[in-house]
């Protein structure tokens, strides 16, 4: 079965914005466009109640996804697209559906007057559950936005691509993570910025040590130890340009940071059996509550 590029439409701003990014990944991949459309069911008085004018509720679900489909369809001649509509529960129908997806698009309201997400209820509980790459896209995205600007300034979908950023833990490095990565910046011809952030031990923070070898030596293994990692991906992705980037520090500051000038953020969650159910992961979700750029969620053992 092919899969798909999947997107979760319930026709707001972040929902569309959400499906432009989504029909553009799907044309960079060469995949269907599939638009989800969650019929959830509603009290009977409801679903009988006029919405808009004469617009029942059906019209207006039905609607939603059609429109979707005929913009995408005359903006992107090149992509397949296929609508569905199932019913149920929107965060345990997106996260089945991510299941059998090459990724799941998301949309996210964008925080008013200030920089980041506001990454719903049903967005994170998808998040951390899916099994497949999730991708949240804030509302007000725009194509231009994921390239370097033109030589007056002003961001153009004419202009290279602007680098994908990678949120990388030196302690347990992923494959999937990384590749999805790489793979993301190969598509986009574009540079890899690999962003580590690490916290030194007390006697660095504490400047016990007068030695400057001693003091040195943490930050040479952590840049030792990210340039070895990424050893074989350089050799097995020779075209893609990769700049490491470790810090001292917390890591979600330096991604949110690195995210304003990237197209897209990669960063990984650890998929964790815990009786106290799915979990995030606190730079995950600094992350995804205060980067600019579109952020893909990518979960690994």
């Amino acid at each position: 079965m092919t899969r798909t590029v999947t997107v979760g439409l319930e026709g707001s701003p972040e929902s569309r914005a959400a499906a432009e990014w989504a029909a553009r990944e799907a044309d960079l991949l060469g995949l269907p466009l599939k638009l989800l459309h969650v019929r959830e069911p509603a009290p009977d008085p409801m679903a009988r109640a006029p919405l808009l004018g004469a617009e029942t509720r059906q019209d207006w679900t039905d609607r939603v996804p059609r429109e979707a489909a005929e913009g995408i369809a005359l903006r992107h001649p090149g992509v397949e697209v296929i609508s569905e509509q199932p019913g149920g529960r929107p965060g345990e129908v997106l996260a089945s559906a991510a299941n059998d997806a090459e990724l799941l698009v998301l949309g996210s309201r964008g925080l008013s007057g200030a920089a980041g997400f506001m990454v719903g209820s049903v967005g994170l509980w998808v998040v951390a559950r899916a099994e497949r790459p999730v991708v949240l896209v804030r509302a007000g995205e725009q194509a231009a936005e994921e390239h370097e600007p033109d030589p007056t300034g002003i961001p153009s979908a004419a202009t290279p691509f602007r680098p994908v950023v990678l949120g990388l833990d030196v302690e347990s490095p992923d494959e999937r993570l990384i590749e999805f990565a790489f793979t993301a910046a190969a598509r986009r011809g574009t540079t890899l910025r690999v962003v580590h952030g690490w916290n030194p031990p007390p006697y660095y923070v504490e400047g016990i040590a007068a030695d400057l070898a001693i003091q040195a030596s943490p930050a040479l293994r952590e840049d030792t130890s990210l340039t070895g990692i990424l050893r074989p991906w350089r050799q097995k992705f020779p075209d893609v340009m990769v700049t490491e980037e470790p810090h001292i520090g917390t890591p979600g500051s330096h991604l949110v940071d690195a995210a304003r000038e990237a197209c897209l953020v990669v960063v990984g969650r650890r998929v964790r059996r815990s009786p106290l159910g799915p979990r995030i992961g606190p730079v995950t979700h600094a992350v995804l509550h205060h980067a600019t750029a579109p952020v893909a969620v990518v979960p690994y053992d």
